[in-house]
Order: C-alpha cells, then structure tokens, then sequence
C-alpha cells in the first residue's frame, strides 16, 4: 500500500523536468504514490518519446502522467521565457485546481502533498486552499536561489532597477564561499545585461521570498561540499543531491526528445577518456556561423567527438554544409538529436564535457568526475561556469571574439587546454568522489532526503 499520494508539479522546460523526475523515482523507491503533471504540450512530448520504450509504462507503476493546459496558444513560442511565466503564473494555479478536483472524483487518493517548482509558486496558494501540504523543489544550485531571495535587496542597493536590468555593471559576491560574479550576469538575465521573460520573470523573482514561505521545506539538487558558502548562508535550504533516477540510468526522466541509442554503442567502440562531448541543453540556440565555427573546431581537434543537435538548434543552418561536414567526420564523431546524457557522461569513453552548465549538465558532469569547458547560455548558466571554474576549479571556459563568436581555433587550443590539465583533472575527481559520498548511507544528501520523506509520512 502506498504511503500516500504526492502531486509533482515542475516548470514547463526540460531542465526542470528531468530533475523532478529523479526526485519522483525516488519517492516512488520510498513507497509513496506519483501524479507527475505537465503541460499538455510538454506531456504529448514526454509520451512520444516513451513509445519506443513501451510508453508511460516504461515509468513504472508508481508514476501516473497528467497534463494540464500552458495557457498558451498553439502557434506561441514556447521558449519565450516571459510568456511562458506568465501563462503559468496567471493560468495554471486554476488548471492544477481543477485537475485535483478531478482526480478525486474519479476515485484517485487525496492529494496529501505538492512538491512544486519554486518557480511555480503561485499554484501553492492553490494547494494550502485545498488543504495539501507544500514543499518547494528547486531545480537550480542553490546560489541561484539564494541570489534570487536576495533580488529585493540587490534593488535597494541600486546594483539593478525593479526591472531587474542592470544599474551598476560591477562583479559581487553574496557571501563567502560563494562564486564573485558580475551584476550583468545576473541569473534572470541573457548574459549582456538583460533580463530575460521581461517582465514576467524578475515580478515572479521578486515574489519568491513570499510564496516560497508557503511551502514547509525546499530541497534542491545539490551537495554540501558544491556549495558549502551557500548552505552555510541558508541553512535551511537541504541539499538532495545530485539526483539521478536509478544507478543503471535505465529509467525513463522525462525526455521531450526520443534517444539515439546509437552513441553509446558508438562509445563503447572508443578508447578510455578520449571523447569530447558536446551537448548544449533543450534551449541554446546558435546562429549559422557559430554553428560552423563549432563544427569545425571539433574537427580541428583530431579527436573523437559526440555532439548533440537538436532538431531546433541552429535555424537556417545550410543542410547541405551540414551533410557535407557529417560525411567529413564520419570516422571521427558521431552527431545525434537528443541521447541519454547520464549514459553518456557515466561512459568510461568520454574525456571531457563542452557545455552550456546546465544545472542538471553540471551535476551529473562533477557526479562522473569529467572535466568541463563551459560554454554558458543564459540565466543561471554563468552563475554555474564561475563554480566550474573558480571555485572548484574542474574545468575552464572559452571566450568569445570581439564579434561574440567562439571561434575554431579557440575551441580547438581551450579542448586541448583541459584535456592537459593534471590539476582539473585531479579536482574533477574530488569532487565526483565527494558527490558520491553524499549520495550513499549515512551521507549528508541522503540523510536530508530522509528528512525530506519523514516530512511527508507526518501527514499520514
């Protein structure tokens, strides 16, 4: 019998996702029961690549899939951050009402308890309504939250506007332990200085502090000895992580995307850490001339590469340049649309990771010890290359042209750089050991998850 029903309700991207997923799995392992909700249009994504798998089945039995609306039209551009908040904020509180309500009349157990995105905070006072009890995930390090609590007080000290846009263009750091970074990169903004979702996504950060206060406890996935100043600064934030779904990486984390299942056996057919692996996330666009840069760069390396392209990733790019460059490469690197990123990085193959860090990217890069070369994106993810490459120093980060554009030959010489780096390597291990540790026994993440379902099991 199950220990009781838990409502899991994550952000509408991929990165939030994947985690929320992990963390279902898990709770599922613990005996609890899981109705895992998505949009409707993610939800169709989720289904379409389970198929070859077997469909939601391939879930197991403890998780049930439910959808409920964006509040979007069809033709909206789904990666239009500010739209995207704003539909969830204003629509989906009132859709998750009436999915709860259904479910009970349908028969399904009472809801004991939402674990919702922190980015999904307003649907809270929807569930303290219909007396389910809150607690808050947060899919991010737990430096990014901390920077986001913090955002009211970043206006008054006049680092940014109430728009969020920046006022002084200066470097600042939180608190000890956490990484220095500039103002202009901020985690709600592009990377240039300007907020992204405007001005949707700074009016939801800024009600953080206020709705996060509705949920009994917030967990992330992270570990104690990544962000030590962090946890040091808010205790009360428990670190879970890094989270993964099962330790064979066989269970489904809610991919939007089918797998190639070709690379691993790709990779199985290369020798030890001689790999570069290039992945840039479900959101990273890049313009025709990056993508060639990048292409070229890889081939310049002479080494064995898998490189992950999305079918959206690069629009406009001329199919016939990139059919010529496959065939190029075909004795050296593989490209696929989408893989099992866990598999991947867990491959004995795989020397080093280019990367957009990701949060999720980075996690489970530290978790298998492999060395980054971080190439941030957007929002959070130059938050997440300054832990990379300052404070625990795994990894270093390339740097763009005047134009903005990383080219060949600084991709090729920055590959190079870290696949020779015996001190990179060294700490990628200590803390891949130390991310272990955490995650095993009596270690400090698996402890606060037993915090974490101990909470839950009070309600029974």
């Amino acid at each position: 019998m199950a220990k009781g029903h838990i409502l899991v309700l994550p952000f509408p991207a991929q990165g939030h996702v994947t985690p929320f997923m992990e963390l279902s799995h898990r709770l599922v392992d613990h005996g609890f029961e899981v109705t895992f909700v998505n949009t409707e249009v993610h939800h169709s994504l989720v289904l379409g690549a389970l198929q070859p798998a077997g469909g939601a089945a391939a879930l197991g039995g403890g998780i049930h899939l439910a959808s409920i609306p964006d509040g979007l039209y069809n033709d909206d551009d789904r990666k239009d951050l500010s739209k995207v908040t704003d539909a969830c904020s204003r629509h989906m509180p009132g859709h998750l009402e009436a999915l709860v309500t259904e479910m009970e009349a349908a028969g399904r157990p009472k809801v004991k308890w939402l674990v919702g995105d922190v980015v999904m905070s307003p649907c809270f006072e929807v569930a303290r309504k219909l007396g389910i009890r809150v607690a808050a995930f947060w899919a991010a390090s737990a430096a990014c939250l901390a920077i986001m609590l913090n955002a009211p007080k970043l206006v008054e000290k006049g680092l940014v506007n109430d728009k969020g846009c920046v006022v002084r263009d200066e470097t600042f750091q939180l608190a000890p332990g956490m990484p220095a970074f500039a103002t202009s990169q901020m985690p709600w903004m592009d990377g240039t200085g300007t907020p992204v979702g405007q001005p949707a996504m700074f009016e939801l950060v800024t009600r953080f502090m206020k709705l996060s206060s509705l949920a009994e406890v917030v967990v992330c996935n992270s570990f104690d000895e990544a962000e030590v100043g962090t946890f040091r600064l808010y205790p009360d934030i428990l670190p879970i992580g890094p989270l993964f779904a099962d330790r064979e990486f066989k269970k489904p984390v809610g991919h939007f995307l089918p797998e190639d299942e070709r690379c691993i056996k790709w990779l199985d057919a290369q020798p030890d850490r001689s790999v570069v692996y290039v992945a840039f996330g479900s959101m990273a666009i890049f313009d025709p001339r990056q993508f060639e840069e990048l292409a070229q760069g890889l081939e310049l390396t002479g080494r064995p590469f898998l490189w992950v392209v999305r079918p959206d990733f690069t629009p406009g790019l001329s199919q016939a340049w990139l059919a010529e460059f496959r065939q190029r490469v075909a004795g050296t690197g593989i490209i696929v649309s989408w893989c099992s990123q866990q598999q991947v990085l867990a491959h004995r193959a795989v020397a080093c990771f280019v990367s957009h860090c990701g949060w999720n990217s980075t996690m489970e890069g530290v978790r298998n010890g492999v060395p980054f070369l971080c190439w941030p994106y957007f929002c959070d993810q130059f938050l997440d290359r300054a832990y990379i490459t300052n404070v625990w120093r795994t990894g270093m980060a390339v740097s763009p042209d005047a134009d903005g554009i990383v080219t060949k030959e600084e991709l090729r010489s920055k590959v190079e750089q870290v696949l020779g780096d015996g001190e990179i390597k060294d700490r990628a291990r200590i803390f891949m050991d130390a991310s272990r540790r955490c995650i095993r026994g009596s270690g400090s993440s698996c402890k606060n998850f037993d915090k974490f379902v101990n909470l839950h099991l009070l309600s029974e």
